[in-house]
């Protein structure tokens, strides 16, 4: 009997089970990930590079005397300006004088030989007509002239040799600039074309700067210019902006000068050159500094926060955008250098696209997403907090 029973409130239990709503449930259904999104529009971006360089005086002269002798007399001030033909020092020049007073000299005798050599040649001539002397006594009075004149233009050589000598020992500044420290004190022996400089001067206004840029990069500007992506036509001046080593701007602009139509071998790069105006003397030649130069002002372009952009192993930029499905995909973009913490886009994304800028840790290309309009500080920084939102949500499907 109570085996019976027990058998029947079992029967019950599974009647009941059977048709308990349970029955065919099943599980919460899959949370979409949450991302935060921004709006892209397009907006004329000013197109700039940055540049590292070193600046490099605008041209430089190592004074070397050209004749053997004593300095006599150095008569400049160290660091200062000194002009084109200033006098920078002397030689003792007893010698070159008494060698410029001898072939004076020499050219006076030669110049009397030939004037009586052309006296004889034209008596001859005369006398010639009258038969008084021979044939063979002119040959031989024109063969003394010529000869007396070649005598005559090598003593005018000598003595311009001597004049030059001379000159030489005054030595004269070459250009105009800022002249350094002498090298040699009065009573230094100094010679002909010596290899170390007596003194250096360069000129430092207007200065040059010579920064470094690839080639990959020269060719992708040229490109831009060419098609007018920039707004600025081949061969106008492309001004630059310097920043110093303490981190303060130079407050004037300068322009690109030069483009060097040659590339390192070895390193790909190619030198870019800008000239500047120095007055104030602020740029000093070997000193290190940044430049900006101003490419020109691209239109249409959009800006894409760095956050949001990968690369891939092929090099190829990748970024994910919200697909009116509200799927995450994939989309190749070209960039074009950057702008403070964007990335300045000009194909791969148009305008109304919403951007993906955070949240990617829970997505990959195809995923189903919830997006939430966010922002982006100046610094990068998403200031709209995603992850409380998701917690939430977390905790409401748990329940």
């Amino acid at each position: 009997m109570r085996l019976a029973t027990k058998l029947g409130f079992l029967g019950v239990f599974s009647f009941l089970a059977a048709c308990s709503p349970q029955e065919g449930r099943e599980g919460p259904p899959p949370t979409k990930a949450e991302v935060g999104f921004v709006t892209l529009k397009p907006q004329s971006v000013p197109r700039t590079i940055g540049l590292r360089g070193r600046v490099v005086a605008y041209a430089t002269a190592e004074v070397r005397p050209q004749v053997n002798g004593i300095i006599r007399k150095i008569a400049f001030a160290e660091g200062r300006e000194v002009k084109a033909g200033d006098v920078l020092y002397e030689i003792d020049d007893a010698k070159f004088k008494a060698s410029f007073e001898a072939a004076q000299a020499v050219l006076k005798k030669a110049e009397a030989v030939t004037a009586g050599a052309q006296t004889t040649y034209d008596r001859n001539r005369t006398l010639l007509q009258t038969r008084a002397v021979s044939t063979q006594t002119l040959d031989d009075s024109q063969t003394s002239l010529l000869q007396a004149q070649a005598d005559q233009e090598a003593a005018k050589a000598d003595l311009e040799t001597a004049r030059i000598n001379l000159d030489y020992a005054t030595i004269r500044a070459p250009i105009g600039g800022v002249i350094g420290v002498s090298n040699v004190s009065v009573g230094a022996l100094v010679t002909e074309n010596q290899t170390d400089a007596l003194a250096t001067i360069r000129q430092v206004d207007p200065i040059h700067v010579d920064l470094v840029d690839s080639s990959a990069n020269f060719l992708r500007i040229r490109e831009e210019v060419r098609s007018g992506r920039l707004g600025r036509k081949p061969g106008t001046p492309i001004p630059v902006t310097l920043t110093l080593e303490n981190g303060t701007t130079y407050d004037t602009q300068g322009e690109i000068s030069l483009i060097d139509m040659v590339v390192g071998q070895s390193t790909g790069t190619f030198t870019v050159r800008a000239t500047f105006p120095n007055a104030e003397r602020m740029l000093i030649p070997g000193m290190f500094v940044s430049a900006t130069v101003d490419l020109g002002t691209m239109t249409n372009a959009f800006l894409v926060p760095q956050r949001a952009v990968t690369r891939g192993d092929d090099g190829k930029a990748t970024a994910y955008l919200v697909s009116a499905e509200g799927r995450a995909q994939q989309h190749v973009i070209i960039t074009s250098g950057t702008v403070g913490n964007d990335w300045v886009v000009t194909d791969g994304v148009k305008e109304g696209d919403r951007l993906i800028v955070d949240g990617f840790q829970k997505i990959s290309d195809g995923s189903e997403v919830e997006p939430v309009e966010a922002s982006i500080d100046d610094d990068g920084v998403v200031r709209q907090d995603l992850e409380p939102k998701a917690a939430e949500a977390g905790k409401e499907t748990a329940q």
